[in-house]
């Protein structure tokens, strides 16, 4: 039975990735912050694993992710979804703490996610697994005031490619999904506040999470030399 740990599990792309890999028959692990949405979605599925956690502490992640694989004996894929907007603003109206908490979290939770993946499915046996980032369009096309998300993004297509190169020996593979607007939470904050600054201006486009989702799972069935 093939095993996936979901960072960001709560809501969004990650609470949806999260149901679509259930419904197929994985073992699931769901870290978050908020254990409560975990506990509601894992009622629902005797193979959902709850692992509360915050992805920026690096002790708790070593013990979600020891405590997965303890239960489920091997970790085939991690999901590494956490990650927060930030404000919307011009880089002057900025707060350097708010910029240090994107940092943190999108990128420092990424980061210590990942070494702990690599670093388990390059000892376990059978050796090998996919991390799959889940980067954005705003790795390579910005939005409007966005300079702390987008810079973590840009950052984190550098993460991927190296990942990529130093798995292969490994048989670890390392994609990257850039999801554009899917209908979640943060993007609804986006096209309200888009509203209020202009409520002329057209509605952006939007797809279904669930397609998002969907397309995790197709790159998470693949071999790891289709990358």
């Amino acid at each position: 039975m093939k095993s996936i740990l979901i960072t960001g599990a709560s809501s969004g792309i990650g609470r949806a990735t999260a149901d679509e890999f259930l419904k197929a028959g994985w073992r699931v692990g769901l870290v978050a912050r908020r254990e409560a949405p975990l506990r509601e979605l894992a009622q629902t599925y005797e193979k959902a694993v709850v692992l509360p956690g915050d992805v920026t502490d690096a002790d708790a992640m070593v013990r979600v992710f020891d405590a997965f694989i303890a239960q489920v004996g091997q970790l085939d894929v991690l999901f590494n979804n956490a990650g927060m907007f930030g404000p919307a603003a011009t880089i002057d109206e900025v707060p350097v703490e708010a910029w240090d908490e994107v940092m943190n979290v999108n990128l420092r939770g990424m980061f210590i996610c990942a070494r702990l993946a690599f670093k388990h499915m390059r000892y376990q046996s059978p050796q090998g697994g996919r991390i799959i980032n889940n980067g954005s369009i705003s790795a390579y096309a910005p939005r409007e005031t966005s300079v702390c998300y987008t810079t973590t993004k840009h950052a984190i297509t550098g993460l991927t490619k190296t990942l990529s190169l130093d798995g292969r020996a490994f048989d670890i593979a390392c994609g990257q999904i850039d999801i554009g607007n899917a209908r979640t939470e943060m993007v609804s904050g986006l096209v309200d506040r888009a509203k209020q600054a202009n409520p002329d201006a057209p509605v952006m486009p939007t797809m279904d999470v669930l397609d998002a989702a969907r397309s995790v799972k197709y790159m998470a069935e693949l071999p790891p030399e289709a990358n």
